[in-house]
């Protein structure tokens, strides 16, 4: 059995730091690409960060760079998203996703055409 379940979301202030919880039941996460994703209302879901199997590169999109960061607990089977100074453009239901093979290039790891695992996410909200 596979499941991803995300948590950690909630509402914050503009400024604001959240700690959001990955637990990738199944997975073998040395040989995973990972990655967080997000889904605002009426948009796409877009890749915010992630971290490639083989050589534990990490890909960011340049809206959260600096601000975010990915962590990896393999013993807890856990995956970690580390917000930091959130923004008012940051609320959605955050991801955690994952999928096998070695290092993935940056359009495959920040894009949506190579995984196929979904959890039903997280909700963050950032207001006054």
């Amino acid at each position: 059995q596979v499941q991803l379940v995300e948590s950690g979301g909630g509402l914050v202030e503009p400024g604001g730091s959240l700690r959001l919880s990955c637990l990738a039941a199944g997975f073998n996460l040395p040989f995973y690409n990972i990655g967080w994703f997000r889904q605002a209302p009426g948009k796409e879901r877009e890749g915010i960060i992630c971290r490639t199997s083989s050589d534990g590169r990490i890909d960011y999109d340049e809206f959260v760079k600096g601000r975010f960061t990915i962590s990896v607990d393999m013993y807890k089977n856990t995956v970690y998203l580390q917000m930091n100074s959130l923004k008012p453009e940051d609320p959605a239901v955050y991801y955690c996703t994952m999928f096998a093979g070695w290092s993935a290039t940056t359009s495959q790891c920040l894009g949506v055409d190579e995984y196929d695992m979904w959890g039903r996410g997280t909700q963050v909200t950032v207001s006054p």
